[in-house]
């Protein structure tokens, strides 16, 4: 058993190097200008993100196939952190290594984030914005870009009647459990399903793209995740360093939280709010500022950082919570992308990899109701306004930022009649 497992695992290793020889790499420039573009127009939240990045990654660009997408998709739904900001992170290591990772996530992180330091130093007034109505058309936009990523992500992933019931099933737990423990359940229970419906099958789906991360890299960067997770505690309780304290906070915030999104805000203002460091007004101020800005919701904790009262705080102390709240996605996706080229090689794994795949569009449909839909379709208006939307990126193959600025033009549009 032992013998055959490492010869599995040599010809994983050979044909990982065969396929890279021939896999097309990007320049750092080239993945953080692509990425800083998306950090700058997608709005919506995490789900609505998937929908910007497969319009751009897998459609437009060609940077990676529909299959490896989809994978990394349900990969970041294990992983706890911002799923999104981890599936971009995942397609600058395939662009430009470990560096291109690192350039994706800047890129696609730093709008935001600049925008929320900004609102916390007094400038902007974001918060004020609540009912405006270039805000609102910006989440109606948001229901046709996730309803353009689940339509075509439903197409390649549930081609079949078994994988469209399997997506049903997991829309309609989730729908009824609506927690982080729901999604995983159906998700796990979705890959025992693939594995007995489609046991042993030769999947001619499989990708050949590969992630240029050894596994000797990702197990120390498992391992560091790990010592940081169990050791920030106890350096917190021996040095007193309140700058400690907030990495540590910031950090178990990152490493915890399972679904991303708005799930991070309770743990959040626990950490946050409870000693005293931010108060309340000022955390109910920063949330409303964080609705207007595109990006993930995770840079929030750069807003938190700035408005401290305590040093470290204002830019250095926003530096100090964004760092430490994404450090563990950073951490996480590293270590687990050479494993999971190894485990996608697997007949087994590839059965189970097709209920999983089928499963996260169950949950992309759910939350294609709830919160998107749900938030911003609260007339037959907002209903035209998505449909329009919805056509000029579906049938006029218009570029995502075009339809977001249209809308938000509309929706302001709309708001005057």
């Amino acid at each position: 058993m032992k013998k055959s497992l490492n010869i599995m695992s040599e010809s994983a290793e050979v044909g990982s190097t065969q396929v890279q020889r021939h896999q097309e790499l990007g320049s750092l420039l080239e993945v953080l200008s692509v990425s800083t573009r998306l950090g700058l127009t997608s709005f919506g939240g995490p789900v609505a993100h998937l929908g910007y990045f497969h319009e751009e990654y897998v459609k437009r660009r060609q940077w990676i196939d529909e299959q490896s997408y989809a994978d990394l998709v349900a990969l970041c739904q294990f992983l706890p952190g911002p799923a999104s900001s981890q599936v971009g992170i995942a397609i600058g290591i395939a662009r430009a290594r470990l560096l291109g990772g690192v350039a994706a996530w800047l890129g696609f992180t730093t709008p935001s984030a600049l925008a929320l330091i900004a609102f916390a130093f007094g400038i902007g007034s974001f918060a004020s914005t609540g009912d405006a109505g270039w805000l609102h058309g910006l989440k109606v936009v948001a229901v046709a870009v996730v309803a353009q990523a689940v339509w075509g992500m439903a197409r390649s992933l549930c081609p079949d009647r078994e994988r469209a019931t399997i997506a049903i099933l997991a829309s309609l737990v989730t729908l009824a459990w609506p927690t982080a423990i729901g999604q995983l359940s159906s998700i796990a229970i979705a890959g025992i399903a693939g594995s007995i419906i489609f046991p042993g099958a030769a999947s001619p789906a499989v990708s050949h793209m590969r992630f240029p991360v050894s596994r000797k890299t990702g197990i120390a960067a498992w391992i560091i995740f790990f010592a940081l997770l169990l050791g920030l505690p106890f350096l917190r309780q021996l040095s007193q360093s309140h700058a400690l304290e907030i990495f540590d906070s910031f950090f178990r915030v990152g490493s915890l939280v399972f679904g991303g999104g708005h799930v991070v805000l309770p743990l959040l203002q626990s950490e946050v709010v409870g000693p005293g460091w931010v108060t309340n007004e000022q955390f109910v101020a920063g949330y409303g500022a964080a609705q207007a800005v595109p990006g993930p919701l995770f840079t929030f904790s750069a807003y938190l950082g700035a408005v401290m009262g305590e040093p470290p705080n204002g830019l250095p102390g926003a530096l100090l919570t964004l760092v430490a709240i994404f450090l563990p996605s950073f951490l996480l996706i590293a270590g687990a992308l050479p494993f999971w080229d190894l485990l996608r090689s697997v007949p087994v794994f590839q059965s189970a990899l097709k209920g999983v795949n089928a499963a996260v569009v169950g949950l992309l449909l759910t939350a294609l109701y709830k919160p998107v839909w749900t938030s911003a379709i609260t007339s037959p208006r907002d209903f035209g306004l998505g449909l329009v939307a919805f056509g000029l990126l579906m049938f006029w193959k218009c570029p995502p930022w075009l339809v977001v600025v249209l809308t938000a033009i509309g929706g302001e549009l709309i708001a005057q009649v």
